[in-house]
């Protein structure tokens, strides 16, 4: 990718599962220099001994701190904007600590960038974002809301937001449970085995946010089509795959959990242009003249559904299992 030839990239929160997938692919461009910017200075170094690349670059800061922001966005071409709080059950408990992160440290992100006059800003957002019942989604839709309002009146810098569901055997997500439970001999604890949830690799998520980062246009929200599964059959799968005696147990939903998550709202979904595996979101850009409103709007075809979990394509165990088969990570475990 001729784009990222010379130039100089910013990752929030770029120690995490995102950050280090996308660095291991941009360090095989041409780059100038990716600056990795988080709190935790044990997971920069740890970062730092695994990659031993000059171009790296890490800086100690919090989105919530603008002036830490700031000093390190000075000089940057694009960024990727990863940093947020995840975890539904602790958004859940601490629901002023997952605004003043995923709301109010955007806000400080894109304010930065605009300062520094960054070309290209990536947001990377959440199925929890749409229908958002959680703490953590409701943050994430807010985060989402923040980046498009500052796209109808930003020129210079481009604003553009990814959203995606659950990325395969990331930094807290269940299939590190499941796997740990497993051999430990262990009940393989399920909250409910008929919620669904999208199936995406690390690298499919790297693939959305290059893919917006070269297509995206001010405003835009892409999404990448995807496949989903039950949790009953992500189980199955991984006893399989593991050869594992373990019992299924059900232990009901965890805190704001959902029995499917969303892509795409109908309302989305009815102005969404499908580019074959992405669909692409274009702002609205009507301003502040409300009677635009009243006296013009929109008409636009209402589709019957939202694009979620529960309505793509499901997988069942065989095809989970090939899907799974392919992740590093599963292949790690099985060496082990």
């Amino acid at each position: 990718m001729k784009e990222f030839n010379g130039k100089t990239l910013l990752i929030t929160g770029g120690t995490g599962s995102f950050g280090s997938t996308v660095v291991k692919q941009l360090l095989n461009l041409d780059v100038r220099e990716i600056r990795i910017f988080s709190r935790d200075e044990k997971k920069q170094d740890d970062m730092r001994n695994n990659f031993k690349d000059n171009r790296l670059k890490f800086y100690i800061g919090d989105v919530r701190n603008k002036e830490s922001l700031r000093f390190a966005m000075r000089g940057v071409n694009y960024v990727f904007h990863a940093a947020a709080l995840k975890q539904v059950p602790s958004c859940e408990f601490y629901p002023i600590e997952a605004l003043m992160t995923n709301a109010i440290g955007t806000e400080n992100v894109l304010n930065s960038a605009i300062e520094e006059e960054v070309d290209k800003v990536i947001c990377l957002s959440t199925d929890k974002a749409v229908y958002p019942i959680n703490a953590m989604g409701i943050t994430k839709a807010l985060m989402e809301k923040i980046m498009i309002a500052k796209s109808r009146v930003e020129s210079t810098t481009s604003l553009v937001c990814t959203r995606y569901g659950n990325v395969m055997a990331s930094r807290g997500s269940v299939i590190p449970l499941f796997i740990k439970q497993m051999k430990e001999g262990k009940d393989i604890t399920v909250t409910d085995p008929l919620m669904t949830r999208f199936m995406m690799s690390l690298e499919e998520a790297v693939d959305l946010v290059l893919y917006a980062f070269l297509n995206g246009e001010n405003g835009d929200t892409f999404v990448q089509k995807a496949p989903a599964a039950t949790v009953e059959t992500l189980a199955l799968a991984l006893k399989s795959i593991f050869n594992s005696d373990s019992d299924i147990k059900v232990i009901g939903t965890r805190h704001g959990e959902k029995p499917y998550e969303s892509l795409l709202s109908r309302e989305e979904l009815a102005k969404a242009q499908d580019l074959g595996d992405y669909f692409r979101v274009p702002v609205d850009d009507r301003d502040l003249n409300y009677q635009l409103y009243f006296t013009e709007g929109e008409v636009i075809k209402d589709p019957n559904e939202d694009y979620n979990s529960s309505n793509t394509k499901i997988l069942n165990v065989e095809e989970l299992k090939k899907v799974l088969l392919k992740l590093d990570y599963i292949q790690n475990e099985l060496k082990n």
